[in-house]
């Protein structure tokens, strides 16, 4: 599964060269992330009011390949590429709208916990829903081992 999202580049978002402040491109994943799981029937808000399951980030990395400057209109990638009883692994790609070139890669590993910080479950509507999608074949792969 995977959604596109688009954002562009505001002057606030850059820096002293012109160029899109690298920190941005996390929050750009979290509009993708959080686009994407609505898409798919699952609302943050909903999840945390209702089931009181919170996600926060537990890893995040990022790798920029080329620079994305003011006004440039960004397409966000988004995919699940892994995920268990308690994590939600996320991909993403930010390309340059006008030329496809691809901006930056990354990744980022979300944790179910409760209302008071304690690991948990993933919500059972969500963790029927991710058994439901085919991983790539590396992550296959590696549960099978």
């Amino acid at each position: 599964m995977e959604r596109k999202t688009r954002v562009r580049v505001r002057y606030a978002e850059t820096d002293c060269m012109g160029r899109a402040y690298h920190a941005n491109y996390l929050t750009w994943f979290e509009c993708g992330r959080v686009e994407l799981l609505r898409a798919e029937g699952f609302d943050y808000a909903r999840v945390e009011r209702e089931d009181g399951c919170f996600l926060p980030v537990f890893e995040a990395s990022v790798k920029y390949t080329a620079p994305a400057v003011f006004d440039d209109e960004l397409e966000i990638t988004t995919r699940i590429v892994d995920h268990s009883f308690v994590r939600l692994t996320f991909g993403y790609e930010a390309r340059r709208v006008r030329d496809g070139v691809l901006c930056a890669r990354g990744r980022t590993v979300l944790v179910a916990v409760d209302t008071q910080g304690e690991p948990r479950k993933l919500p059972d509507d969500l963790r029927a829903y991710l058994a439901g999608l085919p991983l790539p074949p590396e992550q296959d792969r590696r549960r099978r081992e």
